[in-house]
């Protein structure tokens, strides 16, 4: 498919189809805890067969869209490092469900917005905001909440705050990267850096834990295929296109409704209901509304900011 071919079909996106793609990605990524519980695998062997099945995915669709281009070394050296991260983080989220549940995984995830409120003044060398620290105490107050309630996994709800960290640093260094790099691009030198690093970690994450199984079952690569193409695939592809006309705000706006999404499923798939106390519940839902009003404000925040450079250029 030519460019021309791309830009003309991407024109004839309406605003309601683009909010059909964004709602549908979302939807399909709360299935990704899902997928991560049901595949008969350890979470880093998990991670590895997502990112080569991923790959080759990505590499087919480029035959047709040629949207990945040939970077120089320079550049490559800007994003690998950030694919290690998003290997990292991947494990650590999927170690998360695997020594909790989907339900804490997701939960834990979410608090990847107050991370950001704390790493991204330091590592962008801006002030930090006072009402950003107000969101993240109230996060850190359902965070404890869940971490008191629920004892006995307590690993996985240390696994999924470490996977939120790491998710929250990779994100502020993608929010450069996309300003010089196609998304698709970066999206498909991430993934195999992040496959070449788990491919060198796996041996000695087989000596650490032998019993760890390698050769997936046939239902396993069944679900594996499945979880590439509808938990990364679509969803990625889908969130480009809606972003042409949605802002990058709703979107994040969107995506606080994942976790919504993931439990839910959790409980009609694997009744994870059963597994949970009343402080969960309460801790979830201190976190997800911190989130959502976190993200809100600093939205309303951004547009004053553009309000008020635009009234002193007209003064001057």
């Amino acid at each position: 498919m030519s460019d021309k071919t791309i830009e003309r079909n991407n024109k004839q996106i309406s605003m309601r189809t683009a909010y059909l793609f964004m709602h549908v990605s979302i939807f399909l990524w709360g299935f990704t805890g899902i997928f991560g519980r049901a595949i008969e695998l350890k979470e880093l062997v998990l991670v590895w067969y997502r990112l080569i099945f991923t790959v080759i995915f990505l590499l087919l669709i480029n035959q047709f869209s040629k949207r990945i281009k040939k970077l120089s070394w320079a550049e490559l050296k800007r994003i690998v490092p950030v694919g290690f991260l998003v290997a990292v983080h991947w494990v650590l989220f999927y170690g998360s469900i695997k020594y909790s549940n989907i339900s804490i995984g997701l939960s834990c995830l979410s608090t990847i917005a107050v991370f950001t409120s704390f790493l991204e003044p330091i590592i962008n060398k801006s002030e930090h905001n006072w009402k950003e620290f107000v969101f993240a105490l109230f996060a850190t107050i359902g965070m404890y909440m869940i971490f008191q309630v629920q004892e006995f996994q307590r690993t996985g709800i240390i696994l999924g705050i470490g996977s939120a960290v790491v998710g929250s640093y990779f994100t502020i260094l993608n929010a450069r990267l996309v300003k010089d790099f196609p998304s698709e691009t970066v999206t498909f030198y991430e993934l195999s850096s992040g496959l070449f690093f788990i491919t060198i970690a796996l041996p000695f994450y087989l000596l650490l834990f032998p019993a760890a199984k390698i050769i997936p079952s046939v239902k396993d690569v069944e679900m594996l295929t499945a979880f590439s193409i509808l938990c990364t695939v679509i969803p990625f592809n889908l969130s480009l296109k809606s972003l042409q006309k949605i802002s990058a705000y709703t979107s994040n706006l969107y995506i606080n409704l994942e976790p919504i999404y993931g439990i839910l499923a959790a409980f009609i798939f694997f009744h994870e209901q059963n597994e949970l106390k009343p402080g969960f519940y309460i801790g979830s839902g201190i976190i997800l509304f911190s989130v959502i009003i976190y993200t809100v404000i600093r939205h309303r925040n951004q547009l004053l900011k553009v309000a008020s450079s635009a009234r002193k250029r007209f003064r001057s």
